[in-house]
């Protein structure tokens, strides 16, 4: 070996090792870094499972009212035949001639 390399060797041997070992992080670190995030993220689940119970029964109850809706315009079409029936009585009871009472 040159006398350089002797010279430079433990140099770069050195570097490399604080180089590796300054980029281990502590499982304390990582969980005081992480901690904030899981937080905000628990919150963001609670809140997530709020909305999607709030949806779930906001669509329970529109197919509730579209049920209604459509029992409702049913029974507007009997009606309607119902009367429809009576005005066309009333129609031919009113066109029909009229009987002169007896005295």
């Amino acid at each position: 070996m040159s006398h350089i390399v002797k010279r430079v060797a433990p140099a770069v041997v050195v570097l490399a090792g604080a180089m590796g070992l300054g980029g281990c992080a502590t499982e304390k670190y990582v969980r005081e870094q992480i901690a904030p995030v899981s937080q905000r993220v628990d919150a963001l689940e609670v809140k997530l499972q709020e909305t999607d119970n709030t949806a779930k029964s906001a669509l329970a109850e529109a197919q509730a009212a579209s049920q209604q809706a459509q029992n409702n315009g049913q029974r507007l079409d009997q009606l309607n035949g119902r009367v429809d029936s009576i005005d066309q009585r009333l129609t031919a009871q009113e066109q029909a001639p009229r009987k002169r009472p007896r005295n």
